[in-house]
């Protein structure tokens, strides 16, 4: 690996549990949750939050206790200097991995030092596009906009994929998460909490709450077609409605050096693409194809695939692009066993992959995730020798 003295590194990266929406985490106001994770990121770190430069926090959906730019209403919640500054982005699914894009290319650039990327997403609370209203004419007359489930079934039809190998995947995505669970494969990536419930009781949530145990293949396959009456996307292939916060804490070498911390992992290529509209959900295809060929990489090189499971359709679609070692994929579960708090999901993929990266040894990493309106980000990452 070429060192250079800009190469953005992670030095701390954690995570919340995910909560089903209405379940552990519903009553805690995701202002409030950011904070904790900021907190939590820098007594992690052993780092002072006056070192800090900018907070970059990813959110969906920028209203009510996620609206007045909650980035740095968390920041000051959690006891930062009112100096450092924070912003809240919103490349909706992505956001949090956007996020760290950015903070990234602050470092290389030489602009900043020190930044936290981010993300949270209250699903229970913020209820998923409530910060949109109707859509203009103008959009409409160019483009046939269409629900996201719609668009899944798309993906579904364009790329012959059946409900049953729809069905089988999401079976796997439960039973790699609740092995990771059993394996304690999270617990370092973890927070835990003490949460306060609707009922007045108290709760440290110390896993995700997502997982079935004992789910069966005839469950998921009962589920009715949500979307369309004859179609093949159902609640039991597509990602959970969940809430969560993910931070981690970026320098450049040279500033994690100057601190006496380790580089766990740097920030080798990243990129967006844009892509159809109505479609909306294959972008990871061409993201992936683009951040390969920007980090001059072969897809063979990666240890570890992250490909965020917005639905079933998008991750077997691109399996059939790219045809991954499907042990490297999504190893863990994803988002239709853990859940997919929109805003952190981008941050927590980055979070669970570099963990696991550690754990089974490997180098590289690469994540991607499909983005409304037909977008997608890709990340890779390298992990640092120990």
């Amino acid at each position: 690996m070429e060192r250079h003295h800009r190469d953005a590194v992670i030095v701390a990266a954690v995570r919340t549990p995910i909560g089903r929406r209405g379940g552990a985490l519903s009553a805690w106001r995701p202002d409030e949750m950011a904070a904790f994770i900021l907190r939590e990121l820098m007594e992690r770190a052993e780092v002072s939050p006056g070192l800090v430069e900018d907070v970059l926090l990813g959110c969906a959906t920028p209203v009510g206790e996620q609206g007045y730019n909650v980035g740095r209403l968390a920041a000051l919640m959690a006891g930062f200097p009112a100096r450092v500054p924070a912003v809240t982005l919103n490349r909706m699914c992505a956001s949090s991995d956007q996020a760290a894009q950015f903070a990234s290319q602050a470092i290389r650039s030489g602009d900043r030092d020190v930044v936290i990327a981010a993300g949270v997403e209250s699903m229970s609370r913020v209820p998923m596009g409530s910060d949109g209203g109707k859509l203009s004419r103008l959009l409409r007359q160019r483009y046939d906009i269409v629900p996201q489930g719609i668009s899944a079934e798309l993906m579904a039809r364009r790329w012959k994929l059946s409900r049953a190998e729809l069905d089988a995947y999401s079976l796997r995505s439960h039973e790699r998460a609740v092995a990771a669970q059993r394996a304690e494969n999270f617990r370092r990536e973890l927070a835990p909490i003490d949460v306060a419930l609707a009922s007045g009781e108290r709760l440290k949530l110390e896993q995700d709450e997502g997982p079935r145990p004992g789910t069966s293949l005839e469950q998921i396959a009962a589920l009715p077609a949500v979307f369309q009456e004859d179609g093949v996307v159902t609640a039991g292939n597509s990602s959970q409605m969940s809430d969560g916060a993910a931070a981690l804490l970026i320098m450049a070498r040279e500033a994690a050096e100057r601190l006496g911390l380790r580089p766990r992992a740097r920030f080798v290529a990243h990129t967006t693409v844009g892509s159809d509209p109505t479609l909306q959900l294959d972008g990871p295809v061409a993201a992936t194809q683009a951040v390969l060929a920007r980090a001059r990489l072969p897809l063979a090189a990666m240890d570890h695939f992250e490909v965020n499971e917005a639905f079933a359709s998008v991750v077997l679609a691109w399996a059939r692009e790219h045809h991954p070692d499907e042990a490297k994929l999504n190893p863990r579960g994803g988002g239709i066993s853990l859940g997919h708090p929109l805003g952190a999901t981008g941050a927590r993929l980055l979070v669970t992959m570099l963990h696991a990266l550690e754990d089974r040894g490997g180098r590289y990493g690469l994540q991607t995730m499909c983005i409304g309106h037909g977008m997608a980000n890709a990340t890779i990452i390298e992990l640092e020798p120990a």
